[in-house]
């Protein structure tokens, strides 16, 4: 599958998004923002796709955001920052993510943030002491270490 119809968006009761393994995914429809009872969204494996909508922000109810293998992922919009129930955040093997936006700070009850393998990461440290539920911090695989430093 390249992409997902637009007519998503009419989906208002969906809860979980699975799209795991869709490699030849590109893009997802702006459409998505009205998935408003949508609580997770599985990209795992979605290894082409290049961006995320910055519609995505008004997913109000999204708690688990799993970007796993996403490797030609190369930013993230910074209305990720709006996702006020987001708890687990997973960017591994996002190896072409070169930075992250500083709404990331906002994220206010993030408890898990997966950066293992995010090789082109370049910096962390202006906002990571914001994210006062973190319990979990993966940098496993990061090309600098000094991330948090």
């Amino acid at each position: 599958m390249k992409e997902l119809p637009s007519s998503i968006g009419r989906l208002n009761a969906l809860q979980k998004l699975d799209l795991d393994g869709c490699s030849n995914l590109k893009e997802l429809p702006s459409s998505i923002r009205r998935l408003n009872a949508l609580q997770e969204l599985d990209l795992d494996g979605c290894s082409n796709l290049k961006k995320l909508p910055s519609s995505i922000g008004q997913l109000n109810a999204l708690q688990t955001l799993d970007l796993d293998g996403c490797s030609n992922l190369k930013e993230l919009p910074s209305s990720i920052g709006r996702l006020n129930a987001l708890q687990e955040l997973d960017l591994d093997g996002c190896s072409n993510l070169k930075e992250l936006p500083s709404s990331i700070g906002l994220l206010n009850v993030l408890q898990e943030l997966d950066l293992d393998g995010c090789s082109n990461l370049k910096e962390l440290a202006s906002y990571i002491g914001q994210l006062i539920a973190l319990q979990k911090l993966y940098l496993d695989e990061c090309a600098n270490k000094s991330l948090i430093i």
